[in-house]
């Protein structure tokens, strides 16, 4: 609990979403600073809305030890790892969190069926353009043994189901309403949304953060 609390302090105030540098540059800072402790944050925006697990990895590891065995550099070891335990591959971590009306629902309860975890919250510019794309694609595929189940960072429950009503959002949704500490967040190393993950109805994920028409085709091959 003391680990997950260090690192959600500190999500709270890492500038994840700065992208004036390009991906190139921002390596080549890493690699040029490795006993600085802000080399931690300069990995991070290299990951961005879809990070790496094993690119981050070696960049970490290309830090002095001093980095690596410091507090920060704990909470990213254990990010690194939240990560890589949800990569494609991997059996999804189970989640279990409120429904807007209050009842508990899991991720297993979907069990049998793709589906597609979606992390977003109503305050969240780029969710919300994104929610028209998945209203289509729900429509196409509801029917056709795929399920979303919408993972809300919101705080404020009438904010969540304003958005779920005014975007005819019609899967299932759940919240812990905790925000950017939204524990199945940690639990997946979210860090940005929006960002997502499909499961197979064995419950292993089989790709991350397919957007658009994207998304579409990889559905089509798989049902």
């Amino acid at each position: 609990m003391m680990m997950r609390n260090l690192i959600l302090t500190w999500l709270l105030v890492l500038p994840i979403l700065l992208f004036a540098q390009t991906k190139e540059e921002l390596i080549a800072e890493v690699k040029a600073n490795p006993s600085s402790e802000e080399t931690l944050k300069t990995i991070q925006r290299v990951g961005g809305y879809d990070p790496d697990y094993k690119e981050l990895r070696e960049l970490f590891k290309g830090l002095d030890k001093t980095v690596r065995r410091s507090a920060q550099g704990k909470q990213f070891d254990y990010y690194l790892k939240r990560l890589e335990n949800s990569s494609v591959g991997k059996k999804a971590p189970g989640i279990t969190q409120l429904t807007p009306e209050g009842e508990p629902f899991s991720l297993s309860d979907l069990r049998g069926k793709y589906v597609l975890i979606e992390f977003w919250a109503s305050w969240c510019p780029d969710c919300r353009r994104e929610n028209p794309n998945l209203v289509k694609t729900y429509a196409e595929f509801k029917d056709k043994n795929f399920e979303i189940l919408g993972v809300s960072f919101d705080r404020k429950l009438d904010d969540w189901v304003a958005a779920i009503e005014k975007e005819k959002l019609t899967w299932k949704h759940i919240s812990d309403l905790q925000s950017w500490q939204n524990a199945a967040g940690t639990l997946y190393g979210v860090r940005a949304i929006p960002q997502n993950i499909l499961v197979d109805p064995k419950g292993i994920v089989v790709a991350r953060n397919l957007r658009g028409e994207e998304l579409n085709t990889k559905l089509r091959e798989l049902l």
